[in-house]
């Protein structure tokens, strides 16, 4: 499987940016796939991850409202509507999916769980 990011960039604070992720190699409808992000000195924080096997859509608790999780299963595409931004959000972006069986609840937001990812896109958020 291979996951390529893409759409980062430097906006002001209220701005917004899509972030792409195109998956090849692999049926699209097989992955879960989720979005993470790495500020400088942080760990790996989960942003958004869709579920497969019942199409639900999660959310970390400072983004919802602000961004969307979506998918475009014709170009094997999954994006993220980044809306309202905020220096907060200032980090490197990555795309990640999960292959195995069914993902659990609790694995969705572990970065642990997914065995692929992209190389990761940088947002900078600036006042």
């Amino acid at each position: 499987v291979q996951l390529q990011a893409s759409g980062g960039g430097s906006v002001q604070t209220g701005g917004s940016l899509r972030l792409s992720c195109a998956v090849s190699g692999r049926m699209f409808g097989d992955l879960d796939m989720g979005w993470f992000r790495q500020a400088p000195g942080n760990e790996r924080e989960f942003v958004a991850g869709f579920r497969r096997s019942d199409s639900r859509i999660y959310y970390l608790e400072s983004v919802k409202g602000r961004f969307t999780l979506s998918r475009d299963n014709a170009k094997n595409t999954v994006y993220l509507q980044m809306n309202s931004l905020s220096a907060e959000d200032t980090a490197v972006y990555y795309c990640a999916a999960y292959t195995g069986g069914r993902i659990i609840t609790s694995s969705i937001r572990n970065p642990s769980a997914y065995n692929y990812w992209g190389q990761g896109t940088q947002v900078t958020v600036s006042s």
